[in-house]
């Protein structure tokens, strides 16, 4: 129905109605927008007092740590808020690597979250002869969120499910079972469990209370914008890290700071898919790789060995020196090289083609001790075993099967922190 314009009201002042628009109070900083989100109840207790003055009585180490975190603290942040998780949670790689993402523990443990190598595997974190994902900023932060969320769901308390991430859930539920048993409190610290463990939780609260009031503990904090501090960026085609850091006009300390997933010298396009670059410095690298004529941007590329041999028969192979070949691949001395395994050689100059997902994504470096091969030799019947006869002179184009993951042993591969 159509309304007749003498009908119509003329609009008079004060008529209008404006929605009430909430003003945003957005943080300063990142640490501001960590403390609003603290959710876990507090530890209060003599342990967590020593590692709080410990803490607040090394302002280089803490400096040096908060440093490092700049790069990764946004990603975590934002990552906890989608999961409605507890901020206090970004604080975490603190106490595990000291957020240093290239940390190795005694354990094998790696990565900024420390993840060792069947628990990575367990949460779809790939290691092969190119990359360790425990390493990855985004894949690790996915895996370790994902982890203590499964944890949390399994024991409805974070200073338990904490403790299951530092000492397997199989430990602490075994811990509960007996002060169940034994007609005791099962609460974080009513249980029995080694020191490290002890420690851990108390460590965490530490650096919450810091965090929370610096100035309390005569601490300063390095100012960390509340905005991202990388971008993605997909990786074109295969490249060596120091190309792809001269690209993006950053040092190659800074490049792998933000992509220590990639520990070879060359990124491999089929494996590795993007990057990840300083904000600005994103547009950077894609404006310059589309203005580059290189004709290839990757001196390194794979190479399958076709038989079981020693490194200095495939150093040969590839043309290379034993010393050099044995560096670029960590092959130690005494140990032979596996049939199928996958090897960085030389990239020739007309060999423009990019390494295929098959390798890239599966490759696996598989050694064999000097020994051991030639007792398998001899008992096939070798006569004057003198080395490993190469089985043919040509070079493998394809890897092979892909390599079936063992299963953790959840008794035995728990998760142990670097220290």
């Amino acid at each position: 129905m159509t309304q007749r314009q003498d009908d119509l009201s003329p609009i008079t002042q004060g008529s209008v109605k404006r929605d009430k628009v909430a003003k945003l109070d957005l943080p300063n900083d990142l640490w501001e927008r960590i403390r609003k989100g603290y959710q876990m109840p507090d530890l209060d207790s003599q342990l967590v007092n020593d590692r709080t003055q410990w803490y607040a009585a090394k302002p280089d180490y803490l400096s040096r740590m908060t440093e490092r975190s700049n790069k990764y603290l946004y990603h975590i942040v934002e990552e906890l808020e989608a999961r409605k998780m507890p901020t206090e949670l970004a604080l975490l790689p603190f106490i595990e690597s000291a957020f240093n993402p290239q940390a190795v523990s005694s354990a094998r443990a790696s990565g900024m979250w420390q993840f060792m190598p069947a628990t990575g595997k367990s949460f779809d974190l790939k290691q092969n002869a190119f990359r360790d994902d425990r390493r990855d900023v985004q894949a690790s932060t996915r895996a370790a969120l994902d982890y203590l969320e499964r944890l949390y769901k399994m024991f409805g308390d974070w200073h338990l499910a904490l403790a299951a991430y530092n000492w397997g859930e199989g430990n602490v539920g075994k811990a509960i079972a007996r002060n169940k048993r034994a007609g005791l409190p099962t609460g974080y610290t009513d249980l029995t469990m080694p020191m490290e463990t002890r420690m851990y939780v108390p460590k965490l609260q530490a650096m919450k209370n810091i965090v929370g009031n610096p100035p309390q503990y005569s601490v300063v904090l390095p100012n960390i914008p509340n905005h991202p501090y990388f971008q993605s960026v997909p990786l074109p085609r295969d490249m060596d890290v120091k190309v792809a850091a001269k690209l993006a006009d950053i040092s190659e300390q800074d490049f792998k700071a933000l992509n220590p997933s990639a520990h070879r010298p060359v990124l491999l396009a089929a494996g590795t898919g993007n990057i990840l670059l300083p904000w600005d410095n994103a547009e950077v690298f894609q404006r310059n790789y589309e203005a580059s004529t290189l004709g290839r941007m990757a001196t390194w590329t794979a190479w399958i060995a076709p038989a079981t041999m020693k490194a200095v028969d495939a150093a040969k192979r590839v043309n290379m020196s034993e010393a050099d070949f044995r560096a670029i691949n960590n092959i130690p001395p005494r140990m032979v090289i596996k049939a199928g395994s996958a090897l960085l050689v030389p990239r020739s100059a007309s060999m423009l083609g990019d390494v295929t997902a098959q390798v890239a994504d599966n490759g696996h470096l598989d050694l064999s001790p000097e020994a051991l091969a030639r007792r398998k030799a001899v008992a096939k019947g070798g006569k004057n075993y003198k080395g490993i006869k190469l089985a043919s002179a040509k070079d493998s184009k394809g890897s092979g099967k892909k390599q079936a993951t063992a299963k953790s042993d959840k008794k035995t591969d728990t998760k142990v922190a670097k220290k």
